[in-house]
Parts: C-alpha cells; structure tokens; sequence
C-alpha cells in the first residue's frame, strides 16, 4: 500500500494524515524526561531520598534503550511496523500513566523500566516509518517537519510538566496516557508501504553487522555520538550551573533560555525544505558543528545572563540543521528489508552520546573547572566539522 504522499496531486508532505501520526509519536517519544524534571524535588521530599537518587528516574527510563532499541528495530523489519510500534506505544502509556499511583521509589522505578521498553521503539520507528513512506526531496521535507515537532515539545514539555507539578508531583505521569488514543489513532488510519520483510532467509543480525563495514553508516553514527556528548555534556548540563554561578541566573531563566534553543531549532528545522536546495548535506552537516564550536565560545565570554540566548539561538540552529539532514543521510543508506534495525543502531548512538556526554564533560569539570567544559566541547565540534568536510563527498546531497 502507497502512501497518499506518492499522489501527483499532493505537493507537500503536510497533506499526508500519515505525517501527523509520525508527529505524535515524535512527541510522545521526548514526553519521558522532559515533562517529569520539574517535579524532581518534590518526588526527593515525597520519598525522601538525596536529589543524586531521584536521577534514577531518568536512568531507569533510558538504559533499556541500549538493549530494546536494537531488538525491537529487527522485530519491526520481520514483522511489521504497526506490531511492535502499537503495543510499545501502549506499554509507554499504561506503565507511564500508572506511575503516577506509585507507593514507592521502587515500584516508580520499576514502572519506568516498563514504560523505557516501550519508549525504545518510538525514537527508532518514527524515522523508519518516514524512510518507509518517503523519498528523495519528500523524506527531507519530512525529517525537518518532524525534527521541528521535536523541538516543540522539547521546548513546551518542561512549562507544562512545571505547571502540572505546583498540583503535586504525580500529575506530570499522567501525560503518557496521551499514548493510547495515538496507539488506537495509528491501528485504524497509519498506511504502510511495507509490514513485514518479505524475503526470511535473511539474517537480520548479519545485516546489521554489515552496518559497522560500511565506512558512512559508521560516520553518521559517530556523529549521532559527537553531537550529543556536546549537547547533552557540554551545553545543557553544565550551561546552568554557569549560568547560576556567574550571574545568579533563576530556574526560571535558565529554563527560558533552554526553551529558545528548542524554538530556534524548530524554526530552522521546519524550513529544512528551502535550505536543502540551497545547501549540500555535505555543507549542512559542516555548518551545524561549526555553530556548535561557535555556540561554545562565546558561552566562555558572556557579560550577563541575558546574552546567553545567542549561543542557545545558535545550538538550536545547528541542531535544526544538523538532525534532519543525519537522519536523512542514515534512512538513505539503509537496506529497506532491515530499515528499522539500521535506524535503530543511530538510536543506540543517540543514547551513547547522551550517557557519555555528562559523564565526559563531568571529569573534565572536576578536573579543570568549566571553562574547559566548554573549550573541549568547542574543540570537539570543530574536528567534527574538519572530519565531517573532508570525509563527505562534494557533491553529497
């Protein structure tokens, strides 16, 4: 079955009620986190545990990624997109809901590990479905389309689970529930151009290691890697603690200014379409880590708080040009009987980066202080952006 995208008489990917469910699921795929941060202190005074411990609900939400990620990516590719993608949306939702009736530290933790499962495959089949549905210039309008949702709610989710927090910590768990209907929205309306891969004699591991000898996949995941040890490690953890200690900047500023990253992100994202006539995916991609060691920089020399938005403004830049054109470049390579285990492999890169990121920049502070936090994520974005230029062909679209 085709998608409506293949009609003549459809000339933007904006028309197709398939995007829109790509879109939930996108959001749903970053509502884990970002909306349950807030409510962190009050789940410390509830439990009555140190803050160091609460982060355990972040991480007892990511690290099945490492394992599920790939394993649900070479389910997805055997038997079908919708067979894996509805159930973990309905486990996201029903373990993500039901954390909210937690008795304890544990049992919200090991509601989280459930809803971690079913948030694996959700970062993965979002990519894979558009990979899937779209080609050529339409799966470039779509990734930026998409990666500008991703940025909104990035940037909303952490206001909305703040205000459902001055309710009571609880009320932030309650958003997964949103799943459901999406799960039931996706079984009923999600066309498919493909279910299920249609020749079984292949090995699906096998394909998979093929991945690691193919000297672009293995650039583009070490991007993925590089782009999130600077995001996650050089700027969105340690930019507030720069930001208070210099300047005495509140919660409430550092979290604006987080929002305008993700709102510059989006904006540049969602004109993905114009820019990738205008420039290669070669000179995207270049571009965006020079942003980032530009960002870096000038986050070493700030007079006050408030100028802060311009290296925000231009992280955001650079991620809204950098992953549309990455996930683009990974859903191009891919074989399309094993598009979602490939896909799935950039996921687990993601998640590298952001584990290795804090860890990274972490030993870094201890050892020389924050500044060269960010001197070495300045460093690192520009050999990104050398090995990036050199390595990529000319003529790479």
């Amino acid at each position: 079955m085709t998608s409506g995208i293949d009609n003549a008489r459809k000339r933007t990917v904006l028309k197709d009620e398939n995007l829109y469910m790509v879109f939930a699921v996108t959001l749903l795929s970053v509502l884990g986190v970002a909306s349950v941060t807030p409510a962190f202190p009050q789940i410390a005074e509830f439990f009555g545990i140190s803050p160091a411990k609460t982060g355990l609900v972040v991480s007892s939400f990511t690290i099945p990624g490492l394992v599920a990620t790939p394993l649900l990516g070479l389910l997805a590719d055997r038997y079908g997109r919708k067979k894996v993608l509805v159930p973990c949306l309905l486990l996201f939702g029903v373990s993500g809901g039901l954390c909210a009736l937690s008795r304890s530290f544990n049992e919200l933790l090991m509601m989280r590990v459930l809803q971690g499962i079913g948030a694996s495959a959700l970062n993965s089949l979002n990519i894979t479905i558009i990979g899937d549905l779209y080609k050529e210039k339409y799966r470039t309008e779509a990734m930026g389309y998409n990666s500008s949702v991703l940025g909104i709610g990035t940037a909303t989710y952490p206001a909305i689970g703040g205000l459902l927090s001055m309710f009571g910590w609880r009320y932030p768990f309650l958003l997964p529930f949103a799943a459901i209907p999406v799960a039931l929205w996706i079984t009923l309306r999600l066309k498919q151009n493909r279910t299920a891969t249609n020749h079984k004699a292949a090995n699906p591991f096998k394909e998979m290691l093929k991945a690691f000898s193919n000297p672009l996949a293995i650039l583009l995941f070490s991007t993925s890697t590089v782009t999130f040890i600077i995001l996650y490690g050089a700027f969105l953890t340690f930019l507030p603690f720069h930001l208070n200690t210099s300047f005495q900047a509140t919660a409430l500023q550092i979290g604006l200014i987080s929002a305008f990253m993700s709102f510059t992100s989006a904006v540049v994202a969602f004109n993905m379409k114009g820019i990738s006539k205008a420039l290669s995916e070669r000179y995207r991609l270049f571009l965006a880590f020079i942003l980032y060691c530009l960002a870096l920089i000038i986050a070493l020399n700030l007079p006050n708080c408030l100028s802060a938005l311009i290296p925000a403004g231009l992280i955001g830049a650079a991620q809204g040009l950098n992953m549309p054109t990455l996930m683009t470049m990974i859903t191009n390579i891919a074989p399309e009987e094993n598009r979602a285990a490939f896909i799935s492999l950039n996921s687990m890169s993601l998640r590298l980066g952001q584990t290795l990121g804090p860890f990274l920049m972490g030993g870094i502070y201890s050892l020389f202080g924050i500044r060269s936090v960010f001197s070495s994520g300045a460093i690192l974005a520009a050999v990104m952006a050398s090995v990036l230029y050199f390595a990529l062909k000319p003529t790479q679209r």
